[in-house]
């Protein structure tokens, strides 16, 4: 339960085909991949945090 098949990312990404077209997908990964790597970055800056606290 949850999980995505094959069958639903292509879905998926044929809509975003058809919403950005093919120009606009690689500035739409690029964006994505950045935004991945800033949140897995404030998460550990957040976990620092914490471990700090409870020191």
């Amino acid at each position: 339960m949850g999980g995505l098949g094959s069958g639903e990312i292509i879905v998926i990404m044929l809509v975003l085909l058809v919403l950005f077209g093919g120009s606009q997908l690689p500035k739409l990964a690029r964006s994505l991949g950045q935004a991945q790597k800033e949140l897995k970055k404030g998460m550990d800056e957040g976990l620092d945090e914490d471990e700090d606290e409870t020191v």
